[in-house]
């Protein structure tokens, strides 16, 4: 599993384990799964899309600008706003 954090200015949004994350990259979207090589990448106003599971229905969250962080502990997105 993948950990995962939404924080935004204001407070932490979600601190979970997850299956897979699709993050809108500012070069694009990308997925994210456990054990995913170290990143950092800046994001531009879209939609994350959070796979608690393999195959249940992904849930998605509405963001806006940031930055995305890979790293061993898992995915950190800090989002200017989350809705």
């Amino acid at each position: 599993m993948l950990h995962f954090e939404l924080v935004t200015p204001e407070h932490l949004v979600r601190s979970e384990d997850v299956y897979m994350v699709v993050v809108p990259g500012s070069e694009g979207d990308f997925g994210v799964l456990a054990h995913h090589a170290p990143l950092m990448s800046t994001i531009r106003d879209g939609n994350l899309v959070i796979h608690r599971e393999e195959k249940g229905t992904p849930e998605t969250i509405r963001i806006e600008g940031g930055f995305a962080e890979v790293n061993e502990r898992g995915l950190t997105i800090l989002a200017e706003r989350a809705e």
